[in-house]
């Protein structure tokens, strides 16, 4: 099996070389290589043909048997060995022999120099030695400094645990730094901050964030070790999320196993820190150093300093800005190039069948150059490794000496602190990108050592004259920063310095034209209309004056009077209903009939309101059925609640209905439970809801109906007067707080952009003096018209209130001219004819009752006894017998009428089968 080594692109190869084993196998393709032989061969014969003394013919001839015998034909087993993600070989049959050799071959010499070189740079003795988890081939260029540079932007992922982190921070320790608790020198340069945090004032407080989402307030002390606890898992979090970010080619439990190790590794090798530290230690110290850095930052926003925000911000943007070019370029050495090699490298496996047909297009000499070529092009890729190892083993040494520097905290100690975290971010990826910058020679390098060495310096400078054009383009742009001063702009004058925030925001709209300004601190937004500007105006105002607080309250009165009312007449019907209902349960309790079990149940309901209104009517001397109708007015104003029940009628929800109770109502209250009340309102409710019930307590069908429609008149009467009574409540109770604040509403018409043709109307024609302004009002006041007149013709007020217009009907009702006596006037003219003699009148008196009357109530009693034999002989004929539970059954057998039908049909079958055979013999 042949090996081809495989750098981050192990599923790529896999593929290529899969296609490749497919094509060499399908029939179009041999039919590619059939029609290009048959072109080599024509060509050949007629070199050979003119010009036979050099071989052209038989030279074609050997080149195409070798190339096909040897490089086409043979099919062997290729590995693809992934030397960076750790997956197991992946092996592909049948490829052919010639891609194996040549890709196997240069493969193996480049992996072979590739590990030759790392193995070296490890076993190198003192701090010059490159530890093995840093090394090219298993995580490619410059792994320490991206892992410095990951950690150091890692933040808590959790955002509750980042903002009580912050949150202390800000209550706790920065009063610490401030009042000497922690010496600020010693904190920003100690390398484990988190435990210098441990020791807070126990006098101050900050909030912490508790399962659920609730948010508490407890000591700083306490605080720190709620944080302390929750901030392994927060660590483990994070260190997960880096392993599968770092080593995107190993499955997850891989990545999770290395890269404690990594980091450790990385950190030691540029003297960050110490050996001690562990790769938690390490995410746990970056995380908690840059959430005191945001807290700085956000402090600003908790207080509402628009300046310290403003600087923060400039400050966070132009270390973007620079180091946004450092970035880009590192992922030149990260991402880029690497990606490239392995893009060129594939699609040189890729064209192998392409190869093979323009082969056996050549002969003799060009057929050797073609598959030197060849060759030369997999040597030059598989010589990007060996180079790429050896530029990072340079890089990681220079870089580690830059960190170490930046990582100097004074007397000879190195750190990752507050103080040096910046410098050390920043020169991590400042080496990277510098790398990235020399890993575009790397391929013309690789190329010149293929071409023996000849264009070596030109590939050198090349790179660096690249490196010196982005340094030139980063600086300007760090140079250029994120704030200006000192601008000056020509023709343009200000008398007094304007300043504009940088948290406003304000923003037109395309539809209406109305501006909205937004504060991005706290989120309060106003807005600014579209509207006419102008000396001219038409105001329209409103406000509530003590008429309309007293009109309202009159309505007010009147509807609770209504609503009283209406209650009262539902009470009296339901009042006759359970008299009614108690009779009608004494009357069937006392017979001797059964009845229905719902009916039995409806009478235990009424025996407990008998028994609750026989008892209050002895405490209060009322009857039974005053008792029910003040029990029954009391449900349908309270409800189940029984607010004027027993010991409380006193209570504060009562007050306005109490106020129209007399002393026997409250008394009989008084004496009644909540449950007893609630009784009341239970069979009411039954007893509006179920006709049933109304037809159960009626003595017959019209008595029933009738009272059915007077309880649905009544209740219907009183929930429109309950609705009618919320909503003049509300609208007075709104009246008098308007009033009592002194409310006023007020628009200004003509600034409303409808009404432009009236604003210019007012504005250009009637200005100038005051006579064209008195000229207009004039014109206005006019076009206002009469108002509807508040009297009526005879000069009395209309009324302004239901309760007004009930007392001008009760007045219209008494009065004479408008509502004669009938009857009496009836009598009086009977009287007054009377007198007369008439012949009309005599005949009267000796006119016999009709007998129609008679006759028909005599036909009816016929009917009902006709009807009445008719209903007993169904039952004696059809044997009915009624059954225990109350239901008919017949005893009649359907298997005896069954039989008897049977015996009847085969009589009739026998009598038709003699007139059949009769008709036949009379026929004959």
């Amino acid at each position: 099996m042949w090996e081809i080594f495989a750098y981050q692109n192990s599923d790529s190869l896999f593929g290529i070389f899969n296609a490749v084993a497919a094509i060499r196998g399908s029939d179009t393709y041999l039919g590619a290589i059939a029609g290009v032989v048959f072109c080599g061969f024509i060509a050949a014969l007629l070199a050979y043909a003119f010009a036979p003394q050099k071989l052209q013919g038989w030279q074609w001839l050997a080149s195409v048997v070798l190339v096909y015998s040897i490089l086409f034909v043979p099919r062997v087993e290729v590995g693809i060995v992934d030397k960076t993600g750790g997956a197991p070989v992946r092996v592909v049959a049948n490829v052919p022999f010639g891609i194996a050799l040549f890709g196997g071959l240069t493969s193996t010499i480049g992996n072979t120099l590739t590990e030759l070189f790392e193995t070296a740079f490890q076993a190198i003795p003192g701090n010059a030695n490159l530890p093995s988890e840093l090394t090219y081939q298993k995580n490619g260029l410059m792994f320490g400094n991206r892992l410095i540079r990951d950690t150091g932007k890692v933040v808590f992922q959790d955002p509750n645990f980042r903002t009580d982190l912050v949150n202390y921070i800000h209550n706790c320790t920065m009063y610490d730094l401030i009042d000497g608790s922690i010496d600020p020198a010693a904190f920003s340069r100690a390398e484990d901050v988190w435990s210098m945090m441990a020791n807070p004032n126990p006098a101050r407080f900050t909030t912490l964030t508790r399962s659920g989402g609730t948010v508490t307030t407890d000591t700083c002390p306490n605080a720190y070790n709620d944080l302390a606890g929750r901030i392994p898992a927060q660590v483990s979090s994070i260190q997960d999320r880096l392993a599968g970010q770092l080593n995107p080619t190993l499955p997850g439990t891989a990545a999770a196993a290395v890269i404690a190790a990594q980091i450790q590794q990385a950190y030691l090798k540029n003297s960050i820190a110490s050996a001690a530290a562990t790769a938690a230690d390490i995410i746990r110290l970056n995380a908690v150093i840059n959430a005191i850095n945001d807290t700085s930052q956000i402090i600003g926003q908790k207080i509402n300093d628009p300046a310290s925000m403003v600087l923060a911000v400039g400050r966070a943007q132009a270390m973007a800005q620079t180091n946004a070019a450092w970035i880009n370029n590192g992922k030149i050495a990260e991402q880029a190039l690497p990606v490239v090699r392995n893009v060129v490298e594939a699609l040189a496996y890729a064209i192998f069948p392409i190869v093979v047909l323009l082969l056996f297009l050549t002969s003799g000499r060009e057929t050797m150059m073609a598959l030197k070529n060849y060759i030369a092009v997999l040597i030059w890729i598989q010589l990007w490794p060996p180079l790429y190892a050896i530029l990072n083993y340079m890089a990681s040494m220079y870089a580690a000496s830059e960190l170490a520097a930046a990582a100097n905290v004074g007397g000879g100690l190195t750190a990752l602190s507050l103080l040096t975290a910046s410098s050390i971010y920043s020169n991590a990826i400042s080496s990277e990108a510098v790398v990235g910058y020399l890993t575009i020679s790397i391929p013309f390098i690789a190329w010149a050592a293929l071409k023996r060495m000849e264009n070596f310096g030109n590939s050198v400078v090349g790179g660096l004259s690249g490196l010196q054009s982005a340094i030139s383009s980063s600086t300007g742009s760090s140079a250029v920063g994120n704030v200006n001063m000192g601008n000056v702009a020509m023709d343009q004058m200000q008398l007094a310095p304007n300043r504009t925030s940088a948290f406003m925001s304000n923003m037109q709209s395309d539809a209406t034209g109305n501006s909205t300004t937004s504060n991005v601190l706290n989120g309060r937004s106003a807005v600014s209309l579209l509207r006419n500007q102008g000396f001219a105006s038409r105001v329209v105002s409103m406000r509530v004056s003590e008429q309309n607080v007293t009109e309202a309250n009159k309505e007010a009165n009147a509807a609770r009077s209504e609503a009283i009312a209406a209650n009262t007449e539902r009470s009296v019907v339901l009042a006759d209903a359970l008299t009614k209902g108690i009779a009608k349960y004494r009357s069937s309790r006392s017979s001797g009939g059964t009845s229905s079990s719902s009916f039995e149940q409806v009478g235990e309901n009424l025996n407990r309101l008998d028994q609750i209104t026989k008892g209050v009517a002895e405490k209060t001397g009322l009857s039974q059925s005053q008792v029910a109708q003040i029990a029954f007015g009391a449900a349908g104003h309270v409800g189940a609640s029984g607010a004027f029940a027993g010991a409380e009628i006193k209570a504060s929800a009562g007050k306005s209905y109490l106020s129209t109770l007399s002393g026997e109502q409250q008394k009989v209250l008084g004496s009644m439970t909540a449950d007893q009340v609630a009784e009341f309102k239970q069979f009411g409710d039954r007893v509006s809801r179920d006709t049933s019930f109304i037809n159960a307590i009626g003595s017959d069908s019209r008595e029933a109906k009738d009272m059915s429609s007077r309880l649905a008149t009544a209740i219907s009467r009183s929930e429109r007067a309950d609705a009618t009574l919320a909503q003049r409540t509300a609208f007075a109770e709104r009246l008098a707080s308007a009033r009592e604040h002194g409310e006023t509403i007020s628009i200004d018409i003509a600034q409303d952009p409808h009404n432009v043709e009236m604003f210019m109307h007012y504005a250009e024609h009637y200005g100038g003096d005051s006579a064209a302004a008195f000229a207009l009002f004039d014109a206005e006041l006019a076009r206002q018209g009469l108002r509807p007149n508040r009297i009526f013709s005879d000069g009395t007020a209309v009324p302004a209130s239901f309760e007004d217009i009930r007392t001008r009907h009760g007045q219209d009702a008494a009065d004479p001219h408008l509502n004669p006596d009938t009857a009496a006037i009836n009598r009086e003219h009977h009287k007054q004819v009377s007198r007369f003699n008439t012949s009309v009148l005599s005949t009267a008196g000796t006119t016999k009752p009709s007998e129609i009357r008679r006759g028909i109530q005599a036909q009816g009693a016929e009917i009902r006894k006709q009807a009445g034999f008719a209903d007993q002989e169904f039952d004696t004929k059809a044997e009915i017998a009624k059954t225990p539970d109350g239901t008919f059954a017949s005893k009649k057998s359907l298997l005896k009428q069954a039989g008897k039908q049977a015996a009847q049909d085969a009589a009739a079958t026998v009598d038709n089968a003699k007139d059949a055979v009769q008709d036949l013999l009379n026929k004959k």
